[in-house]
């Protein structure tokens, strides 16, 4: 009972309070998580920065006392623990949940258990497998390279003196290429990346002229994910944002208005029921059976065997890049959601994954 009423008593604190987030322009995640905070009305403040460098030693923020996250990843949430006290909290999937329970009103998550483990998986292909479209589009190409590298030390510091910046633009450009291979981008697996990224934006084009959002009238966190990763792809490199100007005006148009969308009244504005979600819902589970299941098994499958790096093939190509351990996890979370379901929504998924691929992410309950 006095547990409960000190977690209602640090709720009632949490919710008059400001959150404070770290974070910078050119994250796809920051841009996640600040259009969900506008659009659930949840205060906040951002500071612009690396957290490890603004909480440690003699960084501004220093005072406060706070571990840096380890790794350092963004945005880095400042949160209140059971005991009230400041701690870093990194992860925007589980954080979305966390200010779910936190602050009421304006939710992101479907009531429906079948359609909000749908929302899960997409929340999860869009920060997982959209992330491999910016990256690559990012530093694949020579044009889209220069354009970051010079611009991202501007976030850093717009003030920046010529010869900073120079340094500062080559450090960036020659550390972010090199790291093209870890996430799978080479010049075998670009048709891969590339080729999928033109069939996701087909598919939200037609999409999106059904429907203003992927679940029917309200935003999901799965919206918010994959807004996350489009505000680069067509907001910042060149050839990535060409191909979405000339595919899918749909897309251009939503990602702008998903960048504040704090004046909707989600009361008026249903979820669809998973039955009833348009043919182009079928085919986005299409893309992620095609594309990003069969990475997400091979990942696992190195995972098991100890391997540092796995191969397989993936739209008729061989696909080759790092193991990571996040990933995994990432495909037993889906499974742990999907097992907690019942059995009449665990069949209504299955029904409405039937030849998609995305059945075969589901492995046996153990």
């Amino acid at each position: 009972m006095l547990m409960s009423l000190m977690r209602s008593g640090l709720k009632d604190t949490l919710q008059k309070e400001r959150l404070t987030l770290i974070g910078a322009p050119p994250s796809p995640y920051t841009r996640k998580m600040i259009a969900l905070l506008r659009y659930r009305h949840i205060p906040y403040e951002i500071i612009w920065g690396n957290p490890g460098e603004l909480l440690a030693g003699e960084g501004p923020l220093a005072d406060l006392e706070i571990e840096p996250p380890k790794p350092v990843l963004l945005p880095t949430f400042l949160m209140r623990d059971e005991r009230g006290e400041l701690k870093t909290v990194t992860d925007s999937t589980p954080i979305i949940r966390r200010l779910e329970d936190e602050f009421e009103g304006r939710s992101v998550i479907p009531e429906d258990p079948a359609l909000c483990f749908l929302n899960y998986l997409l929340e999860d292909f869009g920060d997982e497998w959209v992330t491999k479209y910016m990256f690559h589009y990012r530093w694949h190409f020579e044009e889209d390279a220069d354009n970051a590298s010079s611009i991202l030390p501007l976030n850093h510091k717009v003030d920046l003196q010529e010869d900073a910046w120079k340094i500062f633009k080559e450090g960036i450009g020659s550390r972010q290429i090199e790291r093209l291979w870890v996430v799978g981008s080479n010049d075998i697996t670009a048709p891969i990346i590339e080729n999928s990224y033109k069939r996701f934006l087909e598919i939200m084009q037609t999409h999106l002229a059904n429907l203003p959002f992927l679940f029917g009238y309200r935003p999901s966190s799965a919206d918010f994910a994959i807004y996350g990763q489009l505000t680069q792809l067509i907001g910042l490199d060149p050839t990535s944002r060409a191909i979405a100007h000339k595919n899918s005006l749909r897309t251009v148009a939503w990602i702008n208005g998903l960048e504040d969308l704090s004046g909707i009244n989600p009361e008026k504005s249903p979820w669809v029921n998973l039955e009833e979600l348009p043919e182009s819902m079928k085919s986005l589970l299409k893309e992620i059976g095609h594309v990003y299941v069969p990475a997400l098994l091979e990942n696992n499958k190195a995972l098991e065997n100890g391997e540092e790096t796995w191969e397989t093939e993936i739209d008729g190509s061989t696909w080759s890049q790092k193991t990571f351990n996040y990933q995994g996890k990432c495909l037993q979370w889906i499974n742990q959601e999907f097992y907690s379901l019942t059995e009449i929504d665990q069949k209504r998924l299955l029904d409405l994954f039937e030849g998609t691929g995305c059945e075969n992410l589901l492995l046996k309950e153990k």
